[in-house]
């Protein structure tokens, strides 16, 4: 199984493996060694697209030395490219997209049968978000990702998420509740809520209606959650309430990823981002203002179609005022049935490039000046897992959801247990030190 993109993927991938477990199967982690093969994709960026596409051609030789090899792909990419990965990958035995991911033994199943390829990309927009008990992860580790709602119903212009996952539906939150339990009961000691729209949650779907930040407060009565964090959000769904819950709530870490995408109002106008830059920045002041150690980071888009030095200049600027740990930065790519596809894509490659090079250049100072505060600190870091890096023993990660590798407490210490680390060294968005003692 390979999975690309998002962390939302990843735990579909979780998903799938343990309704294959329960079908026979056991995940390898040698493809040469295996009866079936997923990729599970993504189709955010071009670039994402071409790997899967490389990939398969790897995996060509393996189907054609044992044609009993089943070779599948999942995701987004598979569902918004259906045909085009039959026709250049002709030997795949299935495409099913991300609504099919509870269905993946039936679809196995009638490859074994002689049935082929099997397309599974229909969305039910009827059916209503459910995780079977039975799919629910059975060694989550430290960290345990846990899906609340699916789909957007934003229409950003540049994205295909709400053409690939569908509309927003969101989990019955008893059911949520459920699975935390099960989850800190095999171990977990941190929650990560996931959705493409996160914050979004409770607005569709549920028979009972509850509120994102009801949600929180409600996560933060279980025993055992000693960690409570959730991506990705979106700036229009971020309430009072919500800003309110990260000043109440203890075990919810002070770290936000809030996509801002663009520091021009024209360009955000273009993207249909519904926010402007004031509002943007308006939200992080009132956040602050109840949080001040709050971490940050971002998504950023540069070069995208009508984007002049002007518009690109006001994207630098806003990340210096806001002051992000770290971004996740792309050069616009055209994506298949966006709106943004029909807009001229106007800015040369090389000056996309030359853009993306900048504002890299520049988070990497905001992260390195973001680090240097951490040096000499004490930091509580939760035990991810043992560490193969020289001269380190463990890695994990703050409450402002910084990486950190120590030495020190290999008798003492384990993987989901909390430590005291003083921070020695930084190096980009990771912190070197050494475990402080009980």
């Amino acid at each position: 199984m390979e999975t690309f993109g998002c962390q939302m993927n990843v735990a579909d991938t979780d998903r799938m493996e343990l309704l294959l477990f329960q079908a026979g199967y056991l995940r390898t982690p040698h493809v040469e060694e295996a009866d079936l093969a997923i990729v599970n994709t993504c189709s955010i960026r071009e670039k994402a697209e071409q790997k899967v596409f490389s990939l398969f051609g790897g995996l060509k030789p393996l189907k054609q030395s044992n044609p009993d090899l089943i070779l599948g792909v999942a995701g987004c990419l598979a569902q918004q490219e259906q045909s085009v990965l039959m026709e250049r990958i002709p030997f795949l035995d299935f495409v099913m997209g991300p609504d099919a991911v509870e269905d993946i033994q039936q679809i196995v199943s009638r490859v074994n049968q002689g049935e082929g390829p099997v397309l599974w990309t229909e969305f039910d927009s009827q059916k209503n978000y459910s995780i079977p008990e039975q799919t629910l992860v059975k060694d989550p580790g430290a960290s345990a990702f846990v899906n609340i709602i699916k789909g957007c119903d934003k229409f950003c212009s540049f994205c295909v998420v709400p053409y690939t996952r569908g509309r927003e539906k969101s989990r019955e939150a008893s059911e949520i509740y459920g699975e935390i339990r099960q989850l800190v009961d095999k171990g977990a000691k941190e929650i990560i809520l996931l959705g493409q729209n996160v914050n979004a949650y409770g607005k569709r779907g549920l028979q009972q209606p509850v509120a994102f930040h009801e949600l929180l407060y409600g996560i933060a009565e279980i025993p055992g959650v000693e960690r409570l964090r959730f991506t990705t959000s979106h700036p229009m769904d971020f309430t009072r309430e919500l800003i309110q819950a990260y000043r109440d709530i203890d075990i919810l870490m002070n770290h936000l990823h809030l996509p801002v995408q663009c520091g021009s109002n024209r360009i955000l106008e273009l993207m249909r981002r519904s926010h402007t830059v004031e509002w943007y920045m308006d939200l992080i002041a009132q956040l602050k203002s109840e949080v001040p150690d709050i971490a940050l980071s971002t998504d950023i888009i540069v070069g995208f179609p009508g984007e002049t030095r002007q518009d690109f200049e006001g994207t630098l600027q806003l990340m210096e005022q806001v002051g992000f740990g770290s971004s996740y930065m792309f050069a616009y790519s055209p994506r298949p049935n966006t709106p943004a596809l029909e807009m001229a894509d106007d800015i040369p490659h090389e000056e996309k490039q030359e853009r993306l090079q900048e504002t890299i250049q520049l988070q990497n100072r905001l992260t390195e000046e973001k680090g240097r505060a951490f040096l000499g600190q004490e930091v509580e870091v939760l035990i991810e897992r043992k560490t193969t890096r020289k001269g380190m023993s463990f890695k994990g990660r703050n409450p402002h959801y910084w990486s950190v590798v120590f030495k020190g407490g290999e008798d003492r210490l384990k993987p989901g247990d909390l430590a005291r680390v003083r921070v020695e060294e930084v190096g980009g968005h990771v912190l070197r030190g050494s475990w402080a003692g009980q």
